[in-house]
C-alpha cells in the first residue's frame, strides 16, 4: 500500500511517499480502507519534532481517518466488515496511507447524511472544539467567548458550537479579510484581525467595553500575552497550541487580581476518558446532523501531495478542514 512516511524531522519535504506492507489488525483492532485522512497541526509538530510526545522514526503521520472497515481483528463486535467508520488511528499514527489500523473503541459509525470526507473533520478538530468550550472552558449560556484562528479547522467548529451552546456573544479573530468574512458567515458577532495593533480595543468594543468570559488560545507569543487585556473577572483561558512557536508563562498572582484561571487542553489526554469522548462525539454529531453546525472541508488534497498540505497550513493559507485523499 502507498503511505507517507518521515525518516527525519524537518520541513515538509521530509514527507516521502513509499510502498509499505499492508498492516493486519490485532485483537480489538480494525483495518480501515482510508477514504480521507485528516491533516492537523499536531502532524506538523510531529514532523518538526516539536510535539508534546516523542515521535519515533520512521513514522507515518495521521491520527484520524474515515473510510470502510475491511478486516476485523479477533473480538471486534461493534463493527462489521463493510461498515463506514470514522475515528482515531492506533497510537495516533498511520493515517497518511491507503489503509490504517484503528482500535475498535476509537471508531464510530459515519452518521447518516454524512459522507466519509465530511466525517473525517470530526474526530480531532470537532472534538477539540467541543472539549475546549464544554470541558475545559466551562462555557455557560449567556457568556461571551473569544476564539482565535476562528477560520481554521478547530475555530470553524468552535464559533458554531459556542452559538449552539448559548453563548451571548462570539468574537472570532483571523488574519486576512477573506478569513474574517468566513468567521462572520459562521455566525460570529464580531470578526477582528489579531494582527491589528489595537485588536484588544476592538474586542472590548465588540463586547460593550467589558472583558470576555472564555478565550480559546492557540497563537502564543504577543497574542497570548495580550489576551489578559480582554479577559474579564472570573474569565478562563484555554490554551491548546502555540503556532507562533513562542511559549509563555503566567504568574499566579496575576490571575488572582481578577479571579481568572488558565488551563491547557490536549486531545490525547481527553480521549483517555473514553466515555466522556463518546458523550462529546454523540453531541457533536447531533449538532452537525441537525444543521446547527456546518462542517467545512475546504481543502481535499491527494495523498501524494501531503507536503503541499503541510506548506499550506504552515503558511496560514487554509480555512476549515484539510484532508488527504488516498
Amino acid at each position: 500500500m502507498k503511505a507517507i512516511r518521515i525518516h527525519r524531522y524537518g520541513p515538509p519535504e521530509v514527507l516521502t511517499r513509499e510502498e509499505l506492507d499492508m498492516p493486519s489488525p490485532r485483537p480489538g483492532e480494525v483495518l480501515v480502507k482510508v477514504d480521507a485522512a485528516g491533516v492537523n497541526f499536531a502532524d506538523i509538530a510531529r514532523r518538526r519534532n516539536a510535539y508534546l510526545e516523542a515521535t519515533p522514526l520512521p513514522y507515518v503521520l495521521g491520527a484520524e481517518v474515515a473510510g470502510s472497515a475491511v478486516e476485523l481483528g479477533e473480538g471486534v463486535t461493534s463493527i462489521l466488515e463493510g461498515d463506514y467508520v470514522v475515528g482515531f488511528t492506533k497510537g495516533g499514527c498511520g493515517g497518511y496511507a491507503e489503509y490504517a489500523i484503528a482500535p475498535e473503541h476509537f471508531l464510530f459509525p459515519v452518521p447518516p447524511g454524512l459522507n466519509t470526507i465530511t466525517a473525517a473533520a470530526l474526530p480531532v478538530q470537532g472534538l477539540s472544539a467541543w472539549h475546549l468550550l464544554r470541558t475545559s472552558g466551562q462555557l455557560k449560556p449567556g457568556e461571551t467567548v473569544l476564539i482565535h484562528a476562528a477560520a481554521g479547522g478547530v475555530g470553524t467548529f468552535a464559533v458554531q458550537l459556542a452559538k449552539a451552546f448559548g453563548a451571548r456573544r462570539v468574537i472570532g479573530t483571523a488574519s486576512t479579510p477573506d478569513k474574517l468574512q468566513i468567521v462572520r458567515a459562521l455566525g460570529a458577532d464580531a470578526a477582528i484581525d489579531y494582527g491589528d495593533p489595537d485588536w484588544t480595543d476592538q474586542v472590548r468594543a465588540a463586547n460593550d467595553g467589558r472583558g470576555v468570559d472564555v478565550i480559546l488560545e492557540m497563537v502564543g507569543g504577543q497574542v497570548f500575552r495580550d489576551n489578559f487585556k480582554v479577559l474579564g473577572t472570573f474569565g478562563r483561558i484555554v490554551v491548546y497550541g502555540a503556532v507562533a512557536g513562542e511559549y509563555d508563562s503566567v504568574r499566579g498572582v496575576d490571575l488572582m487580581r481578577k479571579c481568572q484561571s488558565m488551563t491547557g487542553f490536549y486531545l490525547a489526554s481527553a480521549l483517555a476518558r473514553t466515555e466522556l469522548s463518546r458523550v462529546a462525539l454523540t453531541d457533536l454529531v447531533e449538532q452537525v446532523t441537525s444543521g446547527r453546525v456546518h462542517v467545512r472541508v475546504d481543502h481535499m488534497i491527494p495523498l501524494a501531495e501531503a507536503s503541499r498540505a503541510h506548506r499550506l497550513i504552515e503558511g496560514r493559507q487554509t480555512t476549515g478542514k484539510v484532508v488527504l485523499m488516498p
